[in-house]
């Protein structure tokens, strides 16, 4: 029996989905490759992953690749906690100076140019690099970080430095809610494969529902290997969401158009769902 390739991303804010794919015993049906959105991205695109997670900004750019999967997604309505502005000088001065932008995702990249651009009517120079906030402050005035990295600034925050919140900036500055990543599989997998990606959907959407009814159980166990208090972990899980329904795909597409207005994307793309 073919098992099919499916991405995870290994931060925790993925982490009530594959808790509950765990306990639904569908990792048994599937072969589950962890790695960073950045990893993850090209690893799908490369056709070395079947279905996964991707950047949103990467589905934009490689749509006609790719279909998505109904209702899943990683969103927020305001403020995420794991995706991170992180400056020494109030981000109003940061017009010039540099900043260091972690390589571990490219939505969040082209967020944070859009948002020092349009709310803040900044220029600052940008380089990539790895998610290290202290080599990244060493050179730079201002960093971002997602993920793990950005939850541990929030966490335990240096009292020297100004955070900004980026979903609750792209909040601020559209009235919107932000995608971060959709699930994906690839074109031509899911011409071959229908029923399979269709069971392969139904684990993640059992997952899905398990896994919002357990999130305090989630969290508590998250805290056992995780240096963080089950109550901080709750609180985050509550701020993220996981839908992609109508009003989740307007606000994807107007992010998709100013991208593609500042030259981050060839054009705005189209949103192909499998049918299942």
């Amino acid at each position: 029996m073919l098992r099919p390739r499916v991405g995870h991303i290994q931060f925790i804010n993925c982490l009530p989905l594959y808790y509950g794919l765990v306990q639904n015993n569908v990792l048994l049906d599937v072969e589950l490759i962890k790695g960073t959105p950045t990893e993850l991205n090209k690893w799908l695109l490369e056709g070395k992953l079947d279905i996964s997670p991707i950047s949103s900004i990467e589905y934009c750019r490689n749509y006609k690749d790719l279909m998505l999967l109904p209702n899943l997604a990683v969103a927020a309505d305001g403020e995420v906690k794991s995706i991170l502005f992180i400056s020494k000088v109030p981000i109003e001065e940061m017009d010039g100076r540099l900043v260091a932008l972690t390589n571990t995702s490219a939505t969040s990249q082209a967020l944070t140019r859009i948002i020092l651009r349009d709310k803040y009517g900044l220029a600052p120079k940008y380089f990539s690099c790895p998610p290290d906030l202290s080599e990244m402050l060493m050179e730079a005035d201002g960093a971002l970080l997602i993920g793990d990295h950005a939850l541990r600034v929030l966490y335990e925050p240096p009292q020297d430095l100004y955070l900004y919140d980026l979903g609750k900036e792209w909040k601020e500055l559209t009235g919107r809610r932000m995608v971060f990543a959709v699930w994906a599989v690839r074109r031509i997998f899911a011409a071959e494969n229908p029923d399979l990606v269709k069971e392969i959907y139904e684990g993640f959407m059992k997952s899905m529902v398990y896994s919002i009814e357990k999130v305090d159980e989630i969290a508590v166990a998250v805290s056992r290997w995780e240096n963080f208090e089950a109550g901080f972990l709750r609180d985050y899980f509550a701020s993220l969401k996981f839908d992609l329904d109508a009003p989740y795909q307007e606000d994807l597409l107007a992010y998709a158009t100013r991208a593609y207005e500042l030259g981050f994307i060839q054009e705005i793309p189209k949103l192909e769902f499998v049918e299942v």
